[in-house]
């Protein structure tokens, strides 16, 4: 598995990168593979090694909208951390994914073990969910608001 920076586990330290990746087993989805859905239980998540993800929102009385796409060495699943522990966009694989996946269970009894671990994966999962919830807002400007309200400030 390839290790990058933007990602989950090239942010932590190499011991807590090691503890954590003793807990992952690979995976693989093919393309058009809905990997879950908006609103349902959210019990694990991945790291992806290979090919892309579409993240969407549910949009009444219109298509879901795409709100980003996530590539290899991206963390894909957030909601996983926090309670209530249910996914808050759906997911699909655009072509064939490999991951590495998590038992989120297991990964939240390692973090409250291990407090400079979780608060290392607490943290570094609050920083990406942030940038995926501004890139989210510009998105849905993009599509749903006034001409070009998305890069105005």
């Amino acid at each position: 598995m390839t290790i990058t920076t933007r990602g989950l586990l090239g942010a932590l330290p190499p011991e807590a990168r090691d503890l954590l990746t003793e807990l992952g087993h690979g995976v693989s989805f093919p393309a058009g593979t809905r990997i879950f859905e908006e609103g349902r239980r959210a019990d694990r998540f991945w790291v992806i090694s290979s090919g892309s993800v579409a993240l969407d929102l549910h949009v009444p009385g219109r298509r879901a909208a795409q709100v980003e796409t996530l590539g290899p060495g991206d963390l894909l699943g957030c909601s996983w951390l926090f309670a209530p522990y249910t996914w808050h966009l759906g997911a699909q694989s655009r072509n064939l994914v490999t991951a590495e996946e998590y038992d989120a269970a297991a990964v939240r009894a390692l973090c409250e073990a291990d407090p400079a671990l979780g608060f290392a994966v607490a943290r570094r999962v609050a920083e990406i969910v942030t940038q995926r919830l501004q890139g989210t807002r510009t998105r849905l400007l993009d599509l749903y608001g006034p001409q070009g309200s998305g890069g105005r400030r």
